[in-house]
């Protein structure tokens, strides 16, 4: 009991607020016990919290068990004003060990990013895999820690939100952001981290071709048939030329987008030959090098450069193309 009315004396005098000062669009909370009734802008969605930014442009989270009925209705359907993204479907194709870890994030810009279970994987191709590169030897790989992935590559609209600026040629707010660089990219993660308190990186290659495959051994995430690679990507052949909004196609086993073309994704290695070909836990690549890893292919790219197993390193880190941006890993906070 004496819990229960510490909890609702927090929410009352934490919550209270003069409507509307700032313009924000406004909606009605109630907590649980409907004692009283406050307002607030939904500003994201975090696994069971949820952030409620005040008038005076403050943010506070509560539990969402700690709303009511309505409200927590509200926010798992991520109806909000402010254009919150809707994850059910994405929630939809998450396999079990996905669900245990809990459902997808959205974060403060909007970005929504699914758990990645932790296990093992053959990284590479097999001999056997029409036009495998030199440098794709298959051995097996661990991955020890779960972690959370973007389900799309970074927008236009979210880069401009962290870093104040779109460099992107093809300009567009759901697109890809591009014209990015490595170092803007780890730059980005680190604004973000400090942002909202928790760590934002680039993927590992090992953890971004894991992602991929999503449990698939094939050339591409969907199976070997080359045929059916426009229904998943943005490609050579019915891209235009150009990028696209994120999410427009098909995603792979585990909700992730445009994991096949579209834009090359910075990951955080060096490139160089795979460091070992025994069974390998969490690789993070060469200790030196002079490229960066490039993952996934682009819309300029042909159908035997966008496999699973490709990797690149044809652009310096230093360099800023328009077929390059990249998608964020999230660290998974294993403590209760």
């Amino acid at each position: 009991m004496k819990r229960h009315v510490i909890v609702i004396c927090f929410l009352a005098v934490c919550f209270w607020f003069p409507p509307g000062v700032n313009g924000a669009e406004l909606r009605t909370w109630t907590p649980k016990s409907g004692k009283f009734t406050v307002k607030a802008e939904l500003l994201s969605f975090d696994q069971e919290v949820v952030s409620l930014r005040r008038t005076n442009g403050k943010t506070i989270k509560v539990p969402l068990a700690k709303l009511s009925k309505e409200d927590q209705e509200y926010v798992t359907n991520q109806g909000a004003p402010n254009g919150v993204p809707d994850t059910s479907a994405i929630k939809k194709l998450m396999t079990p060990d996905q669900l245990a870890l809990g459902g997808p994030v959205v974060n403060s810009v909007d970005m929504v990013l699914v758990p990645i279970p932790a296990g093992e994987f053959m990284m590479g191709s097999p001999a056997s895999e029409p036009d495998r590169g030199d440098d794709e030897t298959q051995h097996e790989v661990k991955i020890t820690k779960p972690f959370y992935l973007g389900a799309h590559e970074v927008t236009q609209a979210q880069y401009q939100q962290v870093m104040g600026n779109n460099p992107s040629r093809s300009k567009g707010a759901t697109k890809p952001v591009e014209l990015v660089n490595w170092y803007a990219a780890v730059e980005f993660c680190q604004k973000l981290s400090a942002q909202e308190g928790v760590e934002y990186r680039l993927p590992t290659e090992a953890e971004w071709e894991y992602a991929r495959r999503a449990g698939t051994t094939t050339a591409f995430s969907f199976g070997a048939d080359e045929s059916q690679l426009g229904k998943y990507a943005w490609y050579r052949a019915n891209s235009g030329d150009t990028t696209h909004p994120v999410g427009e196609k098909l995603p792979n086993g585990w909700g992730l987008y445009d994991m096949h073309g579209n834009v090359f994704e910075w990951c955080q290695d060096w490139y160089g030959a795979y460091e070992s070909l025994r069974v390998v836990s969490d690789p993070t690549g060469s200790a030196s090098g002079e490229g960066r890893v490039l993952r996934g292919g682009a819309f300029n790219y042909p159908p035997r450069l966008v496999r699973a197993a490709v990797r690149s390193d044809v652009y310096l880190p230093g360099f800023r193309i328009r077929n390059v941006g990249f998608r964020l890993a999230r660290t998974y906070n294993l403590s209760p």
